[in-house]
């Protein structure tokens, strides 16, 4: 269902059943999101609801090849969650109410959003290319041991990790992202 959802037009997402197939698949980990970033459930449960009314709102805008359907509601829902935590900030503390535990909005979120872009941008590299720079990037392995793990030159992997930050760094560019690659 989940590819459904991605390869279908923008419009597709103003249908109340794709609208709710969507729901079903990522408001759990949406809700999850956002209860980490604020704090509390009612927060986070604001925060899903907000998200697939921005969604169906702004179903036209939604690009299936710029980005997965899921990178494009946790980016929404970031945005709730930074308005959220904006507008706590700006409010008085209620007398007898101890301030919520709660992380910063933007740098737990903007690391979140960074790393699904990435792992979107991954999804699309060839196997090959994905294999070497989890191995070597991710994982910190020695380019030697992932060559030995292989049965292939060291060169080789090399070579792919080359070519495969040159394919990712090209993949995060169509998805919009502009930080440093």
């Amino acid at each position: 269902m989940r590819l459904i959802l991605q390869r279908r037009h923008a419009g597709g997402l103003g249908d109340e059943s794709v609208l709710r197939a969507a729901y079903e698949d990522h408001a759990g980990e949406l809700f999850r999101f956002a209860h980490r970033s604020l704090g509390d459930a009612g927060g986070a449960e604001e925060a899903v609801q907000e998200t697939f009314l921005r969604a169906w709102r702004a179903a036209q805008n939604y690009q299936p090849d710029t980005a997965s359907l899921r990178t494009w509601l946790f980016s929404i829902c970031r945005n709730i969650i930074i308005d959220i935590s904006r507008a706590r900030a700006s409010r008085p503390q209620l007398a007898g109410t101890e301030p919520a535990d709660t992380p910063s909005a933007s740098q737990p979120l903007e690391e979140l959003v960074v790393e699904l872009q990435v792992e979107e941008a991954l999804r699309r590299l060839s196997e090959q290319h994905r294999h070497v720079l989890i191995e070597v990037h991710l994982r910190d392995r020695p380019a030697a041991d992932v060559a030995a793990q292989l049965g292939i030159p060291e060169g080789t992997v090399r070579s792919r990790l080359y070519y495969g930050l040159k394919a990712l760094k090209l993949v995060l560019e169509e998805m919009g992202w502009h930080g440093d690659c």
